[in-house]
């Protein structure tokens, strides 16, 4: 049986530690070293992006991550547009040995507006 999108990020994002953008933006307010992952695609992030994000589309993120975050345990909060990707992208940094990996749970225009100050 093929498994639809929900069957599959709804599992994903049981186990991710979720976070709303007000606190994903309190959090990055207190911790320097923590890093903003956005998994969207280049396209999407030309058209509206985070202040102070990273870019890394979820295609490639195994392959990129590295680059950004250099210490298994560093702060990273990962976001995409409504949360699916990244609850995917939060699951596979986990199963790299990353330890300290959030997922914030709101749209792209709420990650905007908490992380624009």
């Amino acid at each position: 049986m093929i498994k639809t999108l929900p069957e599959i990020v709804g599992p994903a994002k049981a186990q991710c530690q979720l976070v709303s953008a007000e606190d994903a933006a309190k959090i990055i307010g207190a911790t320097p070293e923590a890093v903003v992952i956005d998994v969207r695609e280049p396209g999407e992030v030309a058209q509206l992006c985070a202040e102070g994000t990273v870019n890394i589309p979820r295609g490639v993120l195994e392959m990129k991550v590295g680059e950004v975050v250099k210490a298994a345990d560093q702060p990273i909060l990962i976001h995409c547009a409504t949360g699916g990707r990244a609850a995917l992208s939060a699951v596979a940094l986990m199963n790299m040995g990353y330890t300290n990996v959030r997922v914030i749970d709101a749209d792209s225009n709420a990650v905007v507006a908490s992380l624009a100050g």
